[in-house]
C-alpha cells in the first residue's frame, strides 16, 4: 500500500503464501484489486489457493521464474537466491521488495543511522541493487512497524470478511521458547500466536 501501491490490475509475486505474512498479504493484494501467485510447499497447495492466489507455484517441483513475467512486484521473505532470482519475473519499473533483508540505504536512512552505517548498509545490499538496475527495477528493503491507523482498517478488513486470519498454533506465554522454535521452523501455517493474558479474544499477540 504505501511503498507498492498495488491498484486493480497489477500482478503481484508473493514467496511463502503459506506463512505469517504471506497469508496476509495474498489476501490485501487480492482485496485492492491485483492478481496474485504465490509459492508454497506442496502441503499448503490447497490453503494458499482458498485465500485467494489466482496462481499457486509449488516451490519443491517447479521454478517460479521459469513460469512467470511482467510483475509488478515481488514480495519476499526467503533468502539471497530466491531474491535474485525474483528480477526475471518483473518488468521494467518493477519493484522487488524483501522484508527478510539485505537492508539497504534508504533503511539506514529511515531509521536516522549514522552515515557509517548507512555505508555499511549499501555495501551489504550493492549486489542486489545493482542487479535490479540492470533488469530496471527497483529493490528496497521493508522493515516492518506498528501503525495503529494501519491495524484498524485490517480490523475493519477482517470483520468485513475481506480477509481472514490464518493461526497456526496458539501457545502460553509461559511456552514462548516453543512458540519461537515453531516460527523458526519454517512450517508455520500462518501466524503462531502467544496468549499473554485473559481468553483467546482479548491475549493474543503474533508474533
Amino acid at each position: 500500500v504505501e511503498r507498492a501501491q498495488v491498484k486493480p490490475g497489477h500482478k503481484v509475486l508473493i514467496h511463502a503464501g503459506s506463512g505469517g505474512v504471506g497469508t496476509i498479504a495474498i489476501q490485501l493484494a487480492k482485496h485492492l484489486g491485483a492478481t496474485v501467485a504465490a509459492t508454497t510447499s506442496t502441503a499448503n497447495i490447497d490453503l494458499v489457493r482458498s485465500l485467494g492466489a489466482d496462481v499457486v507455484i509449488d516451490y519443491r517441483k517447479d521454478d517460479f521464474a521459469k513460469m512467470l513475467s511482467g510483475y509488478d512486484l515481488v514480495l519476499n521473505s526467503l533468502g539471497p537466491d530466491v531474491l535474485e532470482k525474483s528480477l526475471s519475473v518483473l518488468k521494467p519499473g518493477g519493484k522487488l521488495i524483501s522484508i527478510s533483508g539485505p537492508p539497504d540505504p534508504a533503511f539506514g536512512r529511515q531509521i536516522g543511522a549514522s552515515w557509517v552505517v548507512r555505508q555499511l548498509l549499501g555495501l551489504l545490499s550493492s549486489k542486489i541493487r545493482t542487479k535490479a538496475k540492470k533488469h530496471g527495477v527497483d529493490y528496497s528493503f521493508l522493515f516492518m512497524r506498528a501503525d495503529g491507523g494501519q491495524l484498524a482498517q485490517i480490523a475493519q478488513l477482517v470483520d468485513a470478511g475481506a480477509i481472514r486470519p490464518v493461526i497456526d498454533s496458539l501457545f502460553g506465554f509461559d511456552e514462548t521458547p516453543a512458540a519461537m522454535k515453531r516460527v523458526e521452523s519454517g512450517r508455520a501455517r500462518g501466524k503462531v500466536v502467544i496468549q499473554v493474558s485473559g481468553d483467546a479474544d482479548t491475549g493474543m499477540r503474533s508474533n
